[in-house]
């Protein structure tokens, strides 16, 4: 187990911290008897290889000895294993969705960047391990701006390239004998579109047993949300399963792959989840399905996009109605959904009065100035909100739109 980690010259590789001399005894502790030990070094390794989303060299060599603690049912914790090798392979889903991972414009814009990280230095320099030297930030800020996207690029494209090896280990583990094994390998699947063509099979047997054995909702829905970001839309009775969230789930997989051809019974499921208060997703058997975090209505939302503007007044209706019950991450996606149909020729002109605003923009300003919960997080006024709402060139602040509003 693990042979050759301790081959590979982990100081000369960079993660978030510098030299990746730590990683070799994180991975090794996920094998620790003691959860503590195991719960740290997962934190950890989510904050020095995949810090807030962000990969790096060392991340693509970290991989395989992951893949390879997955593959081994002694392993403790593999759903969480799992977890961090998907993330390292994508970043924050939401970033994708409701498209799925476009492989294609990252390969395109990692163009260049093995060169550039050929030349970069390794990121400590000396033997004094009480004085370490990181020198290869200097390097990176020495880039100009498009060489430092192809250098990102092409580190995300490697760290990508070493989780797909394992695609055939998530397929296997669609049998596995933990119902999360099963849930973590089908939503890793659902990114890898290169290797659609043998992972829709899978992801279709393990469906049918899924439905013939009983299994929870949470697994038969995040089968059929994967199977629709691979290209196969779920089979239309499924809209009337008695489940609600295996029916959003069905409906999120046609429009992904039907698209302005949705079924109506599809589009109806979509909005009602889409504009649902918070907190009424359905955690089905006390666990969420994984994609955006949990925030199936929030995916809901999202999947009405790929409806086209046939839809759009309805769809914004719905997120209009949602919004002032969400707050943090929920109300990103929400907000930046309905921001986006509200905007559709971009960010106000600089001096635009209130009087001037489109239907749509008044009504979805009046909406925020209102309401407060959207502007927070964990009780915390959240910054992100505010840039996202002055991005469109809206006031940033409740207090500063209601004044604007009734100027």
């Amino acid at each position: 187990m693990l042979d050759g980690l301790d081959d590979i010259e982990w100081r000369r590789l960079g993660h978030a911290y510098g030299a990746a001399d730590d990683v070799p005894d994180l991975i090794r502790a996920l094998r620790s008897p003691d959860p503590a030990t195991r719960d740290d070094a997962l934190g950890t390794l989510y904050t020095n290889v995949y810090h807030q989303g962000s990969r790096y060299q060392a991340s693509a060599y970290a991989v395989p000895f992951l893949l390879e603690l997955l593959a081994d049912p002694a392993t403790p914790d593999r759903p969480a294993i799992l977890a961090l090798v998907t993330s390292l392979a994508i970043g924050p889903d939401e970033a994708v969705l409701p498209d799925g991972f476009p492989i294609g414009a990252y390969r395109r814009a990692a163009e260049g960047g093995r060169e550039l990280l050929a030349a970069k230095p390794a990121p400590w320099s000396g033997t004094d391990e009480t004085a370490k030297e990181y020198v290869e930030y200097a390097y990176v800020e020495s880039l100009d701006a498009a060489d430092r996207e192809r250098l990102w690029a092409y580190i995300d494209v490697a760290v990508y390239d070493a989780a797909r090896a394992g695609v055939p280990l998530f397929r296997d583990l669609l049998d596995d004998s933990d119902p999360w094994v099963r849930v973590g390998s089908a939503y890793a699947l659902a990114w890898f579109p290169e290797a659609a063509a043998g992972s829709l099979p899978a992801l279709a047997r393990a469906t049918e047993a899924a439905q013939l054995t009983g299994a929870g909702a949470v697994e038969v829905a995040t089968l059929l949300v994967a199977a629709g970001l691979l290209g196969a839309a779920p089979d239309h009775r499924v809209l009337a399963d008695p489940r609600p969230v295996v029916r959003c789930a069905a409906a999120i997989g046609r429009s992904r792959v039907l698209g302005p051809e949705t079924d109506p019974e599809a589009v109806e499921e979509l909005l009602t989840w889409a504009a649902a208060p918070a907190g009424l997703d359905d955690p089905t058997e006390g666990g969420w399905v994984p994609f955006l975090g949990g925030d199936l209505s929030g995916y809901a939302g999202l999947a009405l996009r790929q409806l086209g503007p046939r839809h759009a007044d309805r769809a914004f209706d719905a997120l209009t109605e949602r919004l002032p019950t969400v707050g943090g991450d929920q109300s990103l996606t929400v907000l930046g959904e309905a921001l986006r149909l509200a905007f559709p020729d971009g960010p106000l002109p600089s001096g635009t009065p209130a009087t001037a605003l489109a239907p749509r923009q008044r009504r979805l300003a009046e909406v925020l100035s209102r309401s407060p919960a959207p502007w927070l997080i964990d009780g915390q006024e959240f910054g992100n909100v505010a840039m996202l709402v002055e991005e469109y060139g809206l006031p940033d602040d409740r207090a500063a739109l209601t004044a604007y509003l009734t100027a």
